[in-house]
């Protein structure tokens, strides 16, 4: 079924975090949705986050005989896990000769073996659960990026033998006749699936081992005895925060991962045209960004013609798209580009989408107790590897809070020091407190004024900066373009239609509404009186500027 919704036509914010709609959520009857917070509770534990690392965290306690409250501020799978390309895979985007320069060889064949672990922990809960998400075991393919070369290949290769993948050399890449004559490392055994599928089945198999969950349940006030929702109080042992960045205003994790958007695009290709793959190139080595940028491919069954060939990359610091000349639209077209150069087959572009992904300093994701806290958990920093970050932080969080031994506790800590990635850190660290330039900077849009229906972007009024839109019935709304978490001057995403923080990645929706964390509070209302005055609206007191 091809559900055509969109935030825009709904004006329903907990469909997804953007304008535009994925090929998940598009092919899925109707949002998962339960009831909504009503009342006081108490719990053994509360999660906060219904993605993957939410749900398997609440899954798998339940599944242990814990009491388990999950809530969610939009519908399951709202958030970046229903905006992934859901590549299952044990291939890290961040290469495991790094993680061995970073740490040591130990550490790599530690995560080669934890991302391993997740991709079986999904294939069993799927055969143990029935549940219906198009599961399937594919290979993947990882070749060179035309910037780079192939020694890269050679020593990843090494490198994955060392930390015990099964990997292979190949000199053609399947699937690929643009790329002729490149090698390539094969991973055997990879997977994918349907992702809202697979937890809309997850979701099933948390309530039917007892578990609670509430939707439409927005967290604040969150702390060591639990939480406030929707006007009550939640009171929790542990309290597990999966919210891809974490929605509290801690600043430790926040200067050891960094926002990135990244562009897909999945397009209609004749039924078995192409072989079921993973295809990876090795990124961009002249990118200005750390992450070094990277495309990645795979198919899905759409219908009894046609597949779905869905293509990701054309990744940016999140609200910093234009530093490189390349606006958020143009990037499709560049995607696209890359993609037809490729796969020729390629005809209609069904879906087009972007994402928000953590990239964490060190290139391992940060799961465990959040710095300071003895019950409240973390999970983050999932950078391109999602689908098993996410599950791992299932299966560590709950070992922890069992008190089973696990030997993945400690590399993916969020209270580890990684001493050799310095280097990186301090160009991000740059990064991020350039954008207070913003400040002294004129806004996008001269006049507010001149907006157009669709339009938004940022006002100079003075040394304030206003966040402005004007929607579809020409009706103007107005915001501070200030970040409430650290103060930083938002960007308008004209593609997505959303305002967006250039320092941590906290998102808002085109009435200021918060879409994504670290930012825990919506923006402030401001009201336009007259030409040369504005309000700002609190909920104190209105006051002029």
């Amino acid at each position: 079924m091809d559900t055509q919704y969109s935030n825009s036509e709904t004006g329903d914010a907990a469909i997804t975090s953007g304008k535009n709609i994925s090929a998940w959520l598009a092919t899925l009857e109707e949002p998962i949705a339960y009831e909504t917070l009503q009342e006081n509770i108490d719990t053994d534990i509360l999660v906060i986050g219904g993605g993957i690392a939410g749900l398997t965290t609440a899954y798998y306690l339940a599944k242990e005989g814990r009491k388990v409250v999950l809530i969610e501020d939009g519908f399951v799978g709202s958030g970046e896990t229903g905006r992934t390309t859901a590549h299952i895979t044990c291939a890290l985007d961040d290469l495991y000769m790094e993680i061995e320069k970073l740490f040591d060889e130990k550490t790599a064949q530690l995560a080669a073996n934890s991302h391993t672990a997740a991709i079986e922990w999904i294939a069993n809960t799927v055969k143990l659960n029935n549940i219906d998400c198009d599961f399937k075991r594919v290979d993947g393919y990882l070749f060179l990026h035309p910037t780079d070369n192939k020694e890269t290949l050679d020593d990843e290769y090494a490198a994955t033998k060392r930390a015990g993948l099964l990997t292979e050399m190949h000199s053609t890449i399947p699937g690929i006749a643009a790329e002729e004559g490149q090698h390539c490392i094969k991973y055997p055994q990879q997977a994918q699936f349907h992702i809202l599928k697979y937890l809309k089945g997850l979701a099933k198999a948390f309530t039917e081992h007892e578990g609670k969950i509430y939707t439409k349940t927005r967290a604040e006030n969150i702390s060591t005895k639990g939480a406030t929702a929707n006007g009550f109080e939640i009171t929790a042992q542990h309290i597990v925060v999966a919210t891809n960045t974490p929605i509290n205003d801690w600043v430790t994790i926040h200067t050891k991962q960094w926002p990135y958007r990244t562009y897909v695009i999945a397009a209609k290709v004749p039924k078995n045209s192409l072989p079921f793959a993973l295809w990876w190139d090795t990124g961009d080595n002249d990118s200005k960004w750390v992450s070094k940028p990277y495309h990645y491919v795979r198919l899905q069954p759409l219908d009894d013609d046609y597949d779905l060939l869905i293509s990701g990359g054309e990744d940016h610091r999140t609200g910093q798209a234009d530093t490189e000349g390349i606006n958020e639209e143009d990037r499709y077209d560049r995607l696209i580009t890359w993609t037809k150069k490729r796969f020729p087959m390629v005809n209609d572009i069904a879906y087009k989408w972007s994402g928000q992904v953590m990239e964490p300093v060190d290139a391992l994701a940060y799961i465990g107790k959040n710095p300071g806290d003895e019950n409240v958990y973390i999970i983050t920093g999932d950078s391109g590897n999602g689908m098993t970050h996410g599950t791992l932080g299932g299966l560590i969080i709950k070992d922890i809070i069992t008190g089973k031994e696990n030997p993945w506790i400690e590399i993916y800590s969020p209270s580890r020091i990684s001493i050799k990635a310095t280097g990186s850190y301090l160009k991000e660290v740059g990064n991020m407190t350039a954008q207070y330039a913003d400040w002294f900077k004129d806004g996008d849009v001269k006049n507010i004024h001149d907006l157009k229906p669709g339009e938004g972007g940022i006002v100079s009024h003075g040394f304030k900066k206003i966040a402005a839109y004007c929607d579809e019935e020409n009706m103007l709304h107005t915001c501070t373009a200030v970040c409430p978490h650290l103060g930083a001057i938002l960007q308008w995403n004209a593609e997505e239609k959303t305002f967006d923080c250039p320092m941590h990645g906290s998102r808002f929706t085109t009435e200021g509404v918060v879409m994504n964390g670290p930012a825990i509070t919506d923006l402030k209302k401001i009201l336009i009186v007259e030409e040369e005055k504005v309000m700002v609206n609190t909920k104190e007191k209105d006051y002029y500027i």
